[in-house]
């Protein structure tokens, strides 16, 4: 029995959309799963196609981002239309089209993604491969190259065993047997000092008076926990916060709000049993937003002209207790 899940009639089907002639731009919204991911790609496709670029629409400010970026030398830049111009086709991994407003205008040829599907099919892509089941994109990524008899050099293996560790949350977070035998097997060909070196860049020193301001905050709803921190200089301040408070005992989901530039930031975190986050993402705020994730993980960004002048914090809470404040106490 084979390893890794067998599916050579679908790479096939990839394969023959790379032509020598093309240029091919790989588009992500930046985090260790989809910049794992993209390197993947990028390797797949290798002597196949005249170049291969990786851009994400998001400023990475997240420490441990940079520092994988750094570490792993890859070589991601930011989308503008002037790079976008200089590509004949379009790759996105990690993420659907749906996702955010900057994938809306672009037309994507290959989706490759573990996110649970969109409403609304995307039929555009001329391949797509998403599995919901999965609990990180790279392990599907790390099933490509094995089926391609491709094996890792050591920075990308290092990726993509960091992409699956934080997608995961080590395997704290949903995922099936696919992720860890990905994990297992990449394990032989990466560098985890470098991947210990990653995990120690995560909080930035001028981060930890949020903390303070979370606490403070720090609201109790049922089973679960919300903070509103405010403005914030970088969204990533509060995924960490979220992943935090996930910590507390007896809490089963925690919501963790902020503004960044003109735009209100909800992250959802849930331990994957009670509340599907993603769909708790999607219920509440899709209607004036981007919003949606997967069981135990989730977003939302609402621009703030669309709360028509309502207080941020107090309209998240009215979303999150469905307008019954009694439901809501300080802890």
């Amino acid at each position: 029995m084979a390893y890794f899940k067998k599916f050579d009639e679908e790479l096939q089907e990839l394969l023959a959309l790379f032509k020598k002639e093309e240029r091919w731009l790989i588009i992500i919204n930046a985090d260790p799963d989809s910049l794992a991911s993209a390197m993947a790609l990028k390797r797949i496709m290798g002597r196949k196609v005249q170049e291969v670029g990786i851009a994400h629409i998001n400023e990475v400010k997240r420490l441990d981002n940079l520092a994988m970026i750094h570490y792993l030398r890859i070589p991601a830049r930011r989308v503008i239309p002037t790079l976008l111009a200089q590509y004949d086709k379009f790759a996105i991994v990690d993420s659907q089209p749906h996702h955010h407003p900057d994938f809306a205008h672009i037309k994507f040829s290959v989706i490759i993604d573990h996110h649970p599907f969109a409403a609304e099919p995307y039929t555009e892509a001329e391949y797509s491969d998403i599995r919901p089941e999965y609990g990180s994109n790279s392990a599907m990524m790390t099933e490509y190259l094995y089926n391609m008899k491709i094996r890792p050099a050591k920075l990308l293996a290092t990726a993509l065993a960091y992409g699956i560790k934080t997608d995961t949350q080590s395997f704290e977070r949903p995922f099936i047997d696919a992720d860890i035998k990905a994990f297992r097997y990449l394990t032989k060909y990466a560098d985890m000092d470098i991947i210990k070196r990653i995990m120690r860049s995560e909080i930035h020193p001028d981060w930890l008076k949020y903390f303070s301001r979370a606490f403070y905050n720090l609201r109790r709803i049922g089973p679960g926990l919300y903070s509103h921190l405010g403005k914030v200089e970088n969204p990533d301040t509060l995924v960490i916060l979220a992943d935090f408070f996930m910590r507390v005992h007896d809490v089963s989901w925690d919501v963790v709000s902020g503004i960044y530039d003109d735009t209100l930031v909800v992250i959802f975190r849930g331990d994957g049993l009670r509340k599907d986050m993603g769909n708790m993402a999607s219920s509440l705020f899709s209607e004036i937003g981007s919003a949606g994730g997967h069981t135990a993980a989730a977003r939302a960004e609402i621009p703030l002209k669309a709360l028509d002048g309502a207080d941020p914090e107090g309209f998240v809470i009215k979303k999150l207790t469905k307008g019954k404040r009694r439901a809501i106490s300080r802890v």
